[in-house]
């Protein structure tokens, strides 16, 4: 994913700062030196450290007023700011069909790779509101689910 961020972030005209992160003392670390950037946001891959640290992530966005985009829209229930990743109901689903197929007789070396074909994009109001952020109402238009 990192390789595909560093690739877009020219045309958008952003400059991307990757951060290899494994812990609370590495999370605080990472966090508090992006809070010194001006026009500085999050954009929190998923990976264990994120996921078993995402309250920390959360809480130190809210304290430095980061907005920081997930990959999961649990993180947006729980307060992050937004969050746009494979729906995972869709992949559970299609996981479930392949191990009907595999039960039924087809050999798993013969079915091929799958790669996530439905997204899902959540806004948690509430946050963007706390942070200052206006949501243009086309990106609102488009999310699959916004949290008031």
């Amino acid at each position: 994913m990192w390789r595909a961020i560093e690739a877009a972030a020219p045309s958008f005209k952003v400059q991307v700062t990757a951060a290899d992160v494994r812990g609370s003392a590495e999370i605080e670390h990472a966090i508090e030196s992006f809070a010194g950037e001006s026009n500085g946001g999050l954009i929190v891959l998923p990976n264990v450290p994120t996921i078993v640290h995402r309250g920390l992530i959360m809480a130190l966005a809210a304290q430095h007023r980061l907005p920081a985009v997930y990959s999961f829209r649990q993180f947006v229930t729980e307060g992050a700011l937004i969050s746009y990743g494979p729906d995972r109901v869709d992949q559970y689903q299609r996981a479930a069909a392949y191990v009907d197929r595999i039960l039924r007789g087809e050999k798993p070396a013969d079915l091929p790779v799958q790669q996530p074909t439905k997204f899902e994009l959540a806004i948690n109001l509430k946050t963007a509101r706390m942070l200052g952020l206006e949501v243009p109402l086309t990106l609102l238009a488009r999310a699959d689910e916004v949290i008031e």
